[in-house]
Protein backbone atom coordinates (compact mmCIF):
# COMPACT_ATOMS: atom_id res chain seq x y z
CA UNK A 1 0.00 0.00 0.00
CA UNK A 2 1.27 3.95 -0.85
CA UNK A 3 2.41 5.96 1.84
CA UNK A 4 0.91 8.90 0.01
CA UNK A 5 -1.88 10.52 1.38
CA UNK A 6 -5.61 9.68 0.58
CA UNK A 7 -6.09 13.27 -1.89
CA UNK A 8 -2.56 12.24 -3.75
CA UNK A 9 -3.40 8.61 -4.20
CA UNK A 10 -7.29 9.45 -5.85
CA UNK A 11 -6.43 12.57 -7.65
CA UNK A 12 -3.08 10.57 -9.72
CA UNK A 13 -4.85 7.16 -9.74
CA UNK A 14 -6.31 7.24 -13.60
CA UNK A 15 -3.33 8.39 -14.84
CA UNK A 16 -0.97 5.77 -13.22
CA UNK A 17 -2.82 3.00 -14.83
CA UNK A 18 -0.60 4.61 -18.77
CA UNK A 19 -3.71 5.96 -20.44
CA UNK A 20 -3.53 6.42 -23.78
CA UNK A 21 -2.31 10.23 -25.42
CA UNK A 22 -1.32 11.12 -22.00
CA UNK A 23 -4.86 11.65 -20.92
CA UNK A 24 -5.22 12.45 -16.75
CA UNK A 25 -8.74 11.49 -16.37
CA UNK A 26 -9.97 8.11 -17.78
CA UNK A 27 -12.21 8.03 -20.68
CA UNK A 28 -15.66 6.72 -20.70
CA UNK A 29 -16.42 3.37 -22.30
CA UNK A 30 -19.51 3.50 -23.35
CA UNK A 31 -19.39 0.03 -25.38
CA UNK A 32 -21.39 -2.43 -24.40
CA UNK A 33 -19.87 -5.72 -26.18
CA UNK A 34 -16.04 -6.15 -26.57
CA UNK A 35 -14.76 -8.27 -28.98
CA UNK A 36 -11.92 -10.48 -29.60
CA UNK A 37 -9.95 -11.26 -32.47
CA UNK A 38 -9.26 -14.76 -30.74
CA UNK A 39 -12.27 -16.51 -30.32
CA UNK A 40 -10.23 -18.86 -27.15
CA UNK A 41 -9.92 -15.15 -25.33
CA UNK A 42 -13.59 -14.86 -25.26
CA UNK A 43 -14.04 -18.20 -24.06
CA UNK A 44 -11.29 -17.61 -20.93
CA UNK A 45 -13.03 -14.16 -20.16
CA UNK A 46 -16.09 -15.73 -19.54
CA UNK A 47 -14.94 -18.65 -17.72
CA UNK A 48 -12.32 -16.18 -15.37
CA UNK A 49 -8.70 -17.31 -16.59
CA UNK A 50 -8.26 -14.23 -18.54
CA UNK A 51 -8.94 -10.50 -17.25
CA UNK A 52 -11.12 -8.50 -19.75
CA UNK A 53 -14.60 -7.31 -20.73
CA UNK A 54 -17.61 -9.43 -22.04
CA UNK A 55 -20.38 -7.41 -21.33
CA UNK A 56 -21.10 -3.68 -19.75
CA UNK A 57 -23.41 -5.39 -17.25
CA UNK A 58 -20.80 -6.59 -15.69
CA UNK A 59 -18.28 -4.42 -15.88
CA UNK A 60 -16.52 -2.12 -18.06
CA UNK A 61 -13.00 -0.82 -18.25
CA UNK A 62 -14.17 2.60 -16.84
CA UNK A 63 -16.29 0.79 -13.91
CA UNK A 64 -13.28 -1.12 -13.40
CA UNK A 65 -11.04 1.74 -12.67
CA UNK A 66 -13.37 3.49 -10.25
CA UNK A 67 -13.63 -0.16 -8.67
CA UNK A 68 -9.61 0.32 -7.96
CA UNK A 69 -10.01 3.90 -6.42
CA UNK A 70 -12.67 2.68 -4.02
CA UNK A 71 -10.29 -0.25 -2.76
CA UNK A 72 -7.56 2.14 -2.47
CA UNK A 73 -10.01 4.21 -0.15
CA UNK A 74 -11.16 1.33 1.91
CA UNK A 75 -7.57 -0.12 1.88
CA UNK A 76 -9.36 -3.61 0.23
CA UNK A 77 -8.29 -6.95 -1.94
CA UNK A 78 -11.24 -5.76 -4.55
CA UNK A 79 -14.39 -4.19 -5.49
CA UNK A 80 -17.28 -4.01 -7.16
CA UNK A 81 -19.56 -1.24 -8.37
CA UNK A 82 -23.69 -0.73 -9.23
CA UNK A 83 -26.07 1.22 -10.60
CA UNK A 84 -26.70 2.37 -6.79
CA UNK A 85 -25.88 2.06 -3.08
CA UNK A 86 -29.31 0.53 -2.34
CA UNK A 87 -28.46 -1.80 -5.49
CA UNK A 88 -24.77 -2.68 -3.62
CA UNK A 89 -26.68 -3.31 -0.56
CA UNK A 90 -29.46 -5.98 -2.30
CA UNK A 91 -26.74 -7.44 -4.18
CA UNK A 92 -25.05 -8.75 -1.10
CA UNK A 93 -28.20 -10.22 -0.05
CA UNK A 94 -29.60 -11.77 -3.31
CA UNK A 95 -26.28 -13.68 -4.07
CA UNK A 96 -25.14 -14.47 -0.79
CA UNK A 97 -28.12 -15.82 1.42
CA UNK A 98 -30.52 -18.81 0.87
CA UNK A 99 -33.95 -19.41 2.47
CA UNK A 100 -33.06 -20.35 6.25
CA UNK A 101 -30.25 -17.90 6.59
CA UNK A 102 -30.52 -15.77 9.42
CA UNK A 103 -28.96 -11.40 9.55
CA UNK A 104 -28.84 -9.97 12.39
CA UNK A 105 -28.57 -6.25 12.00
CA UNK A 106 -28.89 -3.17 13.66
CA UNK A 107 -31.99 -1.82 14.15
CA UNK A 108 -30.48 2.08 13.57
CA UNK A 109 -30.30 1.97 9.51
CA UNK A 110 -31.38 3.81 6.50
CA UNK A 111 -35.31 3.39 5.85
CA UNK A 112 -34.68 2.01 2.25
CA UNK A 113 -32.61 -1.02 3.94
CA UNK A 114 -35.20 -2.08 6.61
CA UNK A 115 -37.58 -2.01 3.58
CA UNK A 116 -34.78 -4.78 1.80
CA UNK A 117 -35.03 -7.08 5.38
CA UNK A 118 -38.63 -6.82 5.31
CA UNK A 119 -38.42 -8.05 1.77
CA UNK A 120 -36.08 -11.16 2.60
CA UNK A 121 -38.13 -12.37 5.20
CA UNK A 122 -40.76 -13.04 2.98
CA UNK A 123 -37.66 -15.45 1.12
CA UNK A 124 -37.43 -17.04 3.98
CA UNK A 125 -34.34 -15.32 5.25
CA UNK A 126 -34.67 -14.26 9.15
CA UNK A 127 -33.29 -10.99 10.35
CA UNK A 128 -32.90 -10.25 13.66
CA UNK A 129 -33.09 -5.93 14.24
CA UNK A 130 -31.46 -5.59 17.33
CA UNK A 131 -29.27 -2.15 19.01
CA UNK A 132 -26.16 -2.76 17.89
CA UNK A 133 -24.87 -0.39 19.79
CA UNK A 134 -24.73 -2.57 22.84
CA UNK A 135 -22.93 -5.57 22.12
CA UNK A 136 -24.58 -7.93 24.39
CA UNK A 137 -27.71 -7.48 22.51
CA UNK A 138 -25.64 -8.61 19.23
CA UNK A 139 -24.45 -11.33 21.25
CA UNK A 140 -27.66 -12.89 22.25
CA UNK A 141 -29.15 -12.36 18.87
CA UNK A 142 -26.80 -14.81 17.30
CA UNK A 143 -28.47 -18.19 16.05
CA UNK A 144 -26.80 -21.31 14.51
CA UNK A 145 -28.17 -20.24 10.96
CA UNK A 146 -26.41 -16.44 11.33
CA UNK A 147 -24.15 -15.94 8.19
CA UNK A 148 -23.67 -12.15 8.75
CA UNK A 149 -24.00 -9.10 11.04
CA UNK A 150 -25.22 -5.87 9.21
CA UNK A 151 -24.37 -1.93 10.15
CA UNK A 152 -23.48 1.63 9.64
CA UNK A 153 -20.93 3.58 10.85
CA UNK A 154 -22.82 6.51 11.75
CA UNK A 155 -27.17 6.02 11.86
CA UNK A 156 -29.26 8.23 9.48
CA UNK A 157 -30.82 10.09 11.30
CA UNK A 158 -30.52 10.28 14.61
CA UNK A 159 -26.51 9.64 14.44
CA UNK A 160 -26.21 6.38 16.99
CA UNK A 161 -22.64 4.73 16.27
CA UNK A 162 -22.65 1.10 16.79
CA UNK A 163 -20.05 -1.06 18.69
CA UNK A 164 -18.32 -1.15 15.38
CA UNK A 165 -15.08 -2.61 17.50
CA UNK A 166 -16.81 -4.75 19.97
CA UNK A 167 -18.94 -6.50 16.79
CA UNK A 168 -15.41 -6.88 14.76
CA UNK A 169 -14.28 -9.12 17.65
CA UNK A 170 -17.31 -11.30 17.79
CA UNK A 171 -17.82 -11.69 14.23
CA UNK A 172 -14.36 -12.64 14.06
CA UNK A 173 -14.92 -15.17 17.21
CA UNK A 174 -17.75 -16.72 15.35
CA UNK A 175 -16.49 -16.49 11.76
CA UNK A 176 -19.45 -14.62 10.86
CA UNK A 177 -19.20 -12.39 7.85
CA UNK A 178 -18.98 -8.47 9.00
CA UNK A 179 -20.69 -6.20 7.35
CA UNK A 180 -20.33 -2.29 7.40
CA UNK A 181 -21.89 0.57 4.96
CA UNK A 182 -19.74 3.51 5.75
CA UNK A 183 -21.38 5.62 3.34
CA UNK A 184 -21.48 8.25 6.02
CA UNK A 185 -18.39 8.43 7.08
CA UNK A 186 -16.34 6.61 3.70
CA UNK A 187 -12.67 5.24 4.45
CA UNK A 188 -11.12 8.54 4.68
CA UNK A 189 -13.11 8.94 8.12
CA UNK A 190 -13.18 5.76 9.06
CA UNK A 191 -11.64 2.37 8.05
CA UNK A 192 -13.92 -0.38 8.39
CA UNK A 193 -11.01 -3.20 8.13
CA UNK A 194 -9.32 -1.85 10.54
CA UNK A 195 -12.27 -3.38 13.25
CA UNK A 196 -12.51 -6.61 11.32
CA UNK A 197 -15.07 -5.74 8.67
CA UNK A 198 -15.11 -8.24 6.10
CA UNK A 199 -17.00 -6.13 3.54
CA UNK A 200 -17.81 -2.64 3.32
CA UNK A 201 -20.75 -0.87 2.01
CA UNK A 202 -20.40 2.82 0.16
CA UNK A 203 -23.71 4.47 -1.85
CA UNK A 204 -20.89 6.53 -3.40
CA UNK A 205 -23.70 8.86 -4.48
CA UNK A 206 -22.94 10.50 -1.99
CA UNK A 207 -20.00 11.83 -0.23
CA UNK A 208 -17.39 10.07 -2.71
CA UNK A 209 -18.72 11.61 -5.41
CA UNK A 210 -19.73 14.71 -3.87
CA UNK A 211 -21.29 16.26 -6.43
CA UNK A 212 -25.28 14.92 -6.23
CA UNK A 213 -25.23 14.43 -10.29
CA UNK A 214 -24.53 10.34 -10.14
CA UNK A 215 -25.86 7.58 -8.03
CA UNK A 216 -23.67 4.66 -7.52
CA UNK A 217 -22.12 1.93 -5.06
CA UNK A 218 -20.04 -0.29 -4.02
CA UNK A 219 -19.14 -2.98 -2.05
CA UNK A 220 -15.24 -3.93 -1.59
CA UNK A 221 -14.19 -7.50 -0.18
CA UNK A 222 -11.74 -6.07 2.57
CA UNK A 223 -9.71 -9.83 2.28
CA UNK A 224 -9.81 -10.67 6.34
CA UNK A 225 -12.65 -13.17 5.61
CA UNK A 226 -12.31 -16.62 4.62
CA UNK A 227 -14.55 -17.87 1.94
CA UNK A 228 -13.39 -21.22 2.21
CA UNK A 229 -15.56 -22.10 4.97
CA UNK A 230 -18.20 -20.09 3.82
CA UNK A 231 -21.41 -22.70 3.12
CA UNK A 232 -22.95 -20.52 0.49
CA UNK A 233 -20.47 -20.32 -1.87
CA UNK A 234 -21.77 -22.48 -5.27
CA UNK A 235 -19.35 -24.91 -6.47
CA UNK A 236 -18.75 -23.53 -9.80
CA UNK A 237 -17.03 -20.49 -8.05
CA UNK A 238 -14.64 -22.37 -5.50
CA UNK A 239 -11.68 -21.93 -8.19
CA UNK A 240 -8.29 -20.27 -7.59
CA UNK A 241 -7.63 -17.71 -4.49
CA UNK A 242 -10.56 -17.89 -2.44
CA UNK A 243 -10.44 -14.51 -1.31
CA UNK A 244 -11.64 -13.99 -4.50
CA UNK A 245 -14.97 -16.50 -4.57
CA UNK A 246 -17.17 -13.86 -2.49
CA UNK A 247 -17.32 -11.20 -5.04
CA UNK A 248 -16.99 -13.88 -7.87
CA UNK A 249 -20.48 -14.60 -6.62
CA UNK A 250 -21.97 -11.24 -5.95
CA UNK A 251 -20.79 -10.29 -9.07
CA UNK A 252 -22.23 -13.41 -11.18
CA UNK A 253 -25.63 -13.49 -9.36
CA UNK A 254 -25.73 -9.83 -8.91
CA UNK A 255 -24.82 -7.76 -11.78
CA UNK A 256 -25.07 -10.32 -14.42
CA UNK A 257 -28.31 -12.30 -13.38
CA UNK A 258 -29.55 -9.12 -11.66
CA UNK A 259 -28.69 -6.28 -13.69
CA UNK A 260 -27.94 -3.49 -10.98
CA UNK A 261 -25.20 -2.03 -13.27
CA UNK A 262 -23.68 1.15 -13.09
CA UNK A 263 -23.00 3.15 -16.42
CA UNK A 264 -20.15 4.43 -17.72
CA UNK A 265 -21.15 7.81 -17.79
CA UNK A 266 -22.30 7.83 -14.07
CA UNK A 267 -18.61 6.13 -13.29
CA UNK A 268 -17.13 8.50 -14.89
CA UNK A 269 -18.66 11.61 -12.65
CA UNK A 270 -18.49 9.83 -9.34
CA UNK A 271 -14.57 8.80 -10.24
CA UNK A 272 -14.26 12.48 -10.79
CA UNK A 273 -16.06 14.05 -8.02
CA UNK A 274 -13.83 11.99 -5.47
CA UNK A 275 -10.91 13.79 -6.54
CA UNK A 276 -11.71 16.41 -3.92
CA UNK A 277 -13.05 14.00 -1.09
CA UNK A 278 -11.39 14.32 1.87
CA UNK A 279 -10.95 18.19 0.61
CA UNK A 280 -14.74 18.59 1.19
CA UNK A 281 -15.05 15.90 3.75
CA UNK A 282 -13.22 18.48 6.19
CA UNK A 283 -15.05 21.46 4.87
CA UNK A 284 -18.66 19.79 5.55
CA UNK A 285 -17.52 18.46 9.37
CA UNK A 286 -16.25 21.51 10.12
CA UNK A 287 -19.12 23.45 9.05
CA UNK A 288 -21.29 20.33 10.95
CA UNK A 289 -19.51 21.16 14.24
CA UNK A 290 -19.66 24.98 13.94
CA UNK A 291 -23.65 24.48 13.32
CA UNK A 292 -24.08 21.75 15.88
CA UNK A 293 -22.72 23.84 18.55
CA UNK A 294 -24.58 26.84 17.59
CA UNK A 295 -27.92 24.55 17.72
CA UNK A 296 -26.88 23.35 21.08
CA UNK A 297 -27.11 26.87 22.17
CA UNK A 298 -29.95 28.16 20.51
CA UNK A 299 -33.47 28.33 23.56
CA UNK A 300 -35.79 27.25 20.31
CA UNK A 301 -33.47 24.04 19.53
CA UNK A 302 -34.59 21.02 22.02
CA UNK A 303 -31.76 18.37 21.25
CA UNK A 304 -28.98 18.43 18.69
CA UNK A 305 -27.56 14.89 17.23
CA UNK A 306 -24.34 14.86 16.62
CA UNK A 307 -21.44 13.26 17.17
CA UNK A 308 -18.91 15.67 17.75
CA UNK A 309 -20.89 17.23 20.70
CA UNK A 310 -19.54 15.68 24.13
CA UNK A 311 -23.19 15.28 24.86
CA UNK A 312 -23.83 12.74 22.60
CA UNK A 313 -23.82 9.37 24.22
CA UNK A 314 -21.18 8.09 21.03
CA UNK A 315 -19.15 10.96 21.45
CA UNK A 316 -16.13 8.41 22.86
CA UNK A 317 -16.85 6.05 20.14
CA UNK A 318 -16.35 8.59 17.30
CA UNK A 319 -13.39 10.46 18.36
CA UNK A 320 -11.74 7.26 19.04
CA UNK A 321 -12.52 5.55 15.46
CA UNK A 322 -13.35 8.31 13.52
CA UNK A 323 -10.93 10.87 11.98
CA UNK A 324 -14.00 13.30 12.30
CA UNK A 325 -17.36 13.52 13.23
CA UNK A 326 -19.31 13.57 9.44
CA UNK A 327 -21.46 15.75 8.18
CA UNK A 328 -24.98 14.84 9.62
CA UNK A 329 -26.87 17.24 12.06
CA UNK A 330 -29.92 16.39 13.15
CA UNK A 331 -31.98 18.19 15.51
CA UNK A 332 -35.40 18.43 17.49
CA UNK A 333 -37.06 22.08 18.00
CA UNK A 334 -38.73 22.67 21.38
CA UNK A 335 -42.46 22.48 21.63
CA UNK A 336 -44.60 24.57 19.75
CA UNK A 337 -42.18 25.20 17.05
CA UNK A 338 -43.22 24.22 13.77
CA UNK A 339 -39.88 22.49 11.84
CA UNK A 340 -41.72 22.82 8.45
CA UNK A 341 -42.21 26.33 8.46
CA UNK A 342 -38.38 26.82 9.64
CA UNK A 343 -37.09 24.81 7.02
CA UNK A 344 -39.56 27.33 4.68
CA UNK A 345 -37.65 30.64 6.18
CA UNK A 346 -34.00 29.21 5.25
CA UNK A 347 -32.46 31.27 2.43
CA UNK A 348 -29.56 28.60 1.71
CA UNK A 349 -30.78 25.72 3.04
CA UNK A 350 -32.50 23.26 0.49
CA UNK A 351 -35.36 21.76 1.06
CA UNK A 352 -34.37 17.95 -0.76
CA UNK A 353 -33.47 14.80 0.25
CA UNK A 354 -29.96 13.11 -0.24
CA UNK A 355 -26.65 13.23 1.67
CA UNK A 356 -22.91 14.06 1.01
CA UNK A 357 -24.00 17.27 -1.49
CA UNK A 358 -22.01 19.93 -1.63
CA UNK A 359 -25.18 21.89 -0.98
CA UNK A 360 -26.55 21.80 2.70
CA UNK A 361 -29.52 20.38 2.12
CA UNK A 362 -32.81 19.26 5.03
CA UNK A 363 -35.89 18.07 5.25
CA UNK A 364 -38.52 16.80 8.09
CA UNK A 365 -37.72 13.30 8.70
CA UNK A 366 -41.01 11.18 10.05
CA UNK A 367 -43.16 12.74 7.06
CA UNK A 368 -40.74 11.93 4.50
CA UNK A 369 -38.16 9.46 4.39
CA UNK A 370 -38.93 7.58 7.87
CA UNK A 371 -42.99 7.99 7.13
CA UNK A 372 -43.73 4.18 5.48
CA UNK A 373 -41.21 3.22 8.73
CA UNK A 374 -44.08 4.00 11.00
CA UNK A 375 -44.45 5.56 14.48
CA UNK A 376 -43.36 2.55 16.55
CA UNK A 377 -40.07 1.92 14.29
CA UNK A 378 -39.33 5.52 14.23
CA UNK A 379 -39.47 5.27 18.32
CA UNK A 380 -37.10 2.72 18.10
CA UNK A 381 -35.04 4.17 15.68
CA UNK A 382 -34.82 7.02 18.01
CA UNK A 383 -36.45 9.32 15.98
CA UNK A 384 -38.57 11.97 17.25
CA UNK A 385 -41.69 13.15 15.31
CA UNK A 386 -40.35 16.75 14.77
CA UNK A 387 -37.06 16.00 14.06
CA UNK A 388 -35.15 17.70 11.35
CA UNK A 389 -32.17 16.31 9.30
CA UNK A 390 -29.67 18.14 7.73
CA UNK A 391 -27.12 17.32 5.39
CA UNK A 392 -23.95 19.73 5.77
CA UNK A 393 -22.38 21.43 3.05
CA UNK A 394 -19.39 23.12 1.99
CA UNK A 395 -20.77 26.98 2.05
CA UNK A 396 -18.90 29.34 4.58
CA UNK A 397 -19.59 28.31 7.95
CA UNK A 398 -20.62 32.07 8.70
CA UNK A 399 -23.12 32.30 5.83
CA UNK A 400 -24.77 28.87 7.03
CA UNK A 401 -25.23 29.61 10.86
CA UNK A 402 -26.68 33.35 9.60
CA UNK A 403 -29.24 31.65 7.31
CA UNK A 404 -30.02 29.33 10.40
CA UNK A 405 -30.36 32.01 13.12
CA UNK A 406 -32.36 34.24 11.02
CA UNK A 407 -35.02 31.13 10.44
CA UNK A 408 -34.96 29.88 13.99
CA UNK A 409 -35.72 34.32 14.79
CA UNK A 410 -38.75 33.85 12.04
CA UNK A 411 -40.62 31.01 14.03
Amino acid sequence: MSQEGITTRLVHADRRTNLEYGAIHAPVHNSVPYGYDNCQDLVDVFQGKQAGQAYARQSTPTTDLLAKKITELESGHNSLVFGSGMAAVTALFIALLKSGDHIVASRYLFGNTSSVFATLSGFGVDVSLIDACDINEVESALQPNTKMVFVETIANPATQIVDLEGIGEICAQRKLMYIVDNTLTTGYLYQAKNHGASLVVNSLSKYFGGHGNALGGSVTDTGLYDWSEYPNIYEGYRSGDPRNWGLTQVKKKALRDYGGSLSSTQAHLLSAGSDTLALRMDRQCGNAMALALFLDSHPKVAKVYYPGLSSHPHHLRAKSWFKDFGALVSFDLVDGKDGIAFLDACNIVINATHLGDNRTLALPVAPTIYFEMGLEARRKSGISEGMLRCSIGIEDSADLIADFEQALDLI
